[in-house]
């Protein structure tokens, strides 16, 4: 990779966690009006059909065979299966909690990938994880939860290792261009929410507030289409570990808008738990290695 092309494939991984950094404050707004899977289920809907659009207008071909399982598969984990249980577990869970279970993407991914021998172990790799997921304890410590409810944990975890095989699986399958591959897994992911949502007997109203609408339109343009079709560019370059060390600052993002949008205190456990995560990403993902 040259130097121009590890540039964009850098600005790319950047822009995508800072992007998705704005999620949880989107859907924060989303679930004072709608319901979870409901909310979430809406959202890969519309960015499907979004997506879908823009396949039409770039002539692309829809995926087949294997391509197309690998397609099914990759928007079943990270969108239908994941979210499910992202949504389930933060019904109990502190935000502060959840950002500590989203750091540990990075580390499952580098273990998922090494065990399926899709990559080798880098010590690098473990010592960024490592790291960047101090700082993130070090940031949420004063939300965490004296007790946590073991189905919720279990929930979130299982979240975390859906977004992680997902990442190392995608790689194992026909390359698809980032925004068909979307297309055809916020749909399939689509149809698991709503069915879930279903199950669970929830209201299926639209929003009525423009301030929901607002939220919704973030994360369907911005916080969907944009943020996973920049991921895929990224991963089709980088491998799975190195491309998740942006789910080490997306809650750095988070936290720090929080703090803007709600004028929240900014204490020194953010200042210096941020600095750890940005030494762990640079560690980690950033560092040039001889890979």
């Amino acid at each position: 990779m040259d130097t121009d092309d590890g540039r964009v494939v850098l600005a790319a991984f950047l822009a995508s966690a800072l992007l998705a950094g704005g999620n949880a404050v989107a859907i924060r707004f989303s679930n004072r009006e709608l319901e979870p899977l409901w909310g979430a289920g809406l959202r890969f809907s519309l960015a499907a059909a979004l997506l879908v659009a823009v396949m039409a207008a770039l002539r692309l071909a829809v995926p087949t065979g294997k391509a197309a399982i690998g397609a099914l598969l990759y928007g079943s984990l990270s969108f239908g299966a994941a979210f499910a249980l992202f949504y389930y577990a933060l019904v109990e869970l502190q935000a502060g909690f959840g950002q500590i279970v989203l750091a540990l993407v990075p580390l499952a991914t580098l273990l998922l990938a090494v065990l399926q021998r899709q990559e080798r172990l880098r010590l690098a790799g473990v010592a960024g994880a490592l790291v960047g997921f101090a700082g993130i304890v070090l940031m949420s410590r004063t939300s965490l939860p004296d007790t946590v409810p073991l189905v919720s944990l279990l929930a979130a975890v299982g979240g975390a290792l859906c977004v992680a095989q997902a990442a190392v699986l995608v790689r194992r399958f026909p390359r698809v261009h980032p925004v068909t591959m979307n297309a055809v897994g916020m749909a399939s992911g689509a149809v698991l929410l709503l069915a879930g949502s279903a199950v669970a007997g929830e209201s299926h109203a639209l929003p009525r507030s423009g301030e929901t609408w607002a939220a919704v339109v973030y994360l369907v343009v911005v916080g969907s289409v944009l943020v996973f079709v920049l991921y895929l560019f990224v991963l089709e370059r980088w491998s799975a570990s190195r491309t998740t060390y942006g789910f080490l600052i997306i809650p750095v993002v988070t936290v720090a808008l929080s703090a803007w949008l709600d004028d929240e205190a900014v204490g020194l456990g953010l200042l210096l738990g941020g600095a750890l995560v940005l030494a762990g990403v640079y560690v980690g993902a950033i560092r040039p290695t001889r890979e």
